[in-house]
C-alpha cells in the first residue's frame, strides 16, 4: 500500500505543496520554499504536452589528462501524462559498447525503474535505487542525473536572482526527497527568468562538498514551445574528469508508444 512507504508519503505531501503554490503563482509565493516550488512547477508546466521525441547524441568522456573517448547514442523519450517520462538510449559505437541499451521509467512518487542491457553478458540488469548515485556507463552523469527530473522528487528553496551568461536567472537550492539513496545533499540551480530553462547546476556530495557542475548550452525551440539544449557539460571537480553530451536531429511527435519502451525486449533493441 503506497501510504505505508515513508518516501511515498513525503512525495505525496510535496505534490500537495506544489499544487497549492502553483495556484497562487510564483510572484505571490511568500517564503523562499514556496517560491522555489513555484519556479520548479512553472518550468515543468511549460514542458508539458511534447508527446515524444527522438534525438542522436554524442557522449564525449574526458579523463583528467585530457584523453577523450566518444560514444554515439540514439535516444527516445515518451511523455507519460500524470507521471514521469520513459526513455530509451541505445549505444551504436564504439564496438565494445555497441548494442548496450538503457531503459528508464521515471516516476513522480516513489523509486524510478531502470534497466541496462549489456550485450557482452547477454543479460538485462535492473538498476536498484540504492545504486542510482553510480556512474552511468563510465560517465560523470549518475543514473539519477539522467532520469527525468520531476518536481516531486525534490524540495526547494529560492535563494536570489542574478545574471548568468547575460540572462537574469532564478538561483535556488533543491534537496532530494530520497535522502537515503541519492548521492547528493543538494543542488544549486540557475534557471533563466525569460523561459524557465535550466542553465547551470552545482551538485554537492553527501559531505556537502562541491562535487560536479553541469552547464547547459545552445537551446533551440521546437514546435514553437519546447526548448531543448544542443549540449550539456558535466565537470567533476573532485576527479578532474568531464563528460559532454551533444544532441542533434531532434524529431518530435514521431508516434512512439509504450510498446517502444519494454524491459523484456531490451535484448532485441536495434
Amino acid at each position: 500500500m503506497i501510504l505505508l512507504n515513508p518516501l511515498s508519503m513525503y512525495g505525496l505531501f510535496t505534490v500537495l505543496l506544489l499544487s497549492q503554490c502553483f495556484l497562487i503563482s510564483t510572484a505571490s509565493c511568500e517564503t523562499a520554499e514556496e517560491k522555489g516550488l513555484a519556479i520548479a512547477m512553472e518550468a515543468d508546466r511549460r514542458d508539458n504536452g511534447f508527446g515524444d521525441y527522438t534525438a542522436d547524441m554524442t557522449m564525449t568522456l574526458k579523463n583528467r589528462h585530457g584523453k577523450e573517448s566518444k560514444r554515439l547514442i540514439r535516444s527516445k523519450t515518451l511523455e507519460v501524462p500524470g507521471d514521469g517520462d520513459k526513455s530509451l538510449s541505445i549505444f551504436d559505437t564504439p564496438r565494445d559498447v555497441k548494442g548496450t541499451a538503457f531503459l528508464s521509467f521515471s516516476h513522480k512518487i516513489g523509486d524510478d525503474e531502470q534497466w541496462l542491457y549489456l550485450p557482452a553478458l547477454k543479460r538485462v540488469k535492473r538498476i536498484n535505487s540504492r545504486n542510482k548515485s553510480g556512474s552511468f556507463m563510465g560517465s560523470e552523469f549518475a543514473y539519477e542525473d539522467i532520469a527525468s527530473q520531476e518536481p516531486e522528487k525534490f524540495t526547494y528553496k529560492h535563494l536570489r536572482e542574478e545574471e548568468y551568461q547575460g540572462q537574469l536567472c532564478f538561483v535556488g537550492e533543491s534537496y532530494p526527497v530520497d535522502t537515503k539513496n541519492s548521492g547528493y545533499t543538494k543542488r544549486v540551480s540557475w534557471v533563466d527568468k525569460a523561459e524557465y530553462r535550466l542553465q547551470k547546476v552545482e551538485f554537492y556530495d553527501r559531505k556537502n562538498s562541491l562535487l560536479k557542475t553541469l552547464t547547459v548550452n545552445g537551446y533551440r525551440q521546437y514546435l514553437d514551445r519546447y526548448w531543448r539544449p544542443e549540449s550539456m557539460n558535466m565537470v567533476n571537480h573532485q576527479t578532474g574528469k568531464s563528460t559532454t553530451l551533444v544532441w542533434e536531429n531532434y524529431l518530435f511527435r514521431t508516434g512512439l508508444t509504450d510498446n517502444d519502451f519494454n524491459s523484456t525486449s531490451l535484448k532485441r533493441v536495434r
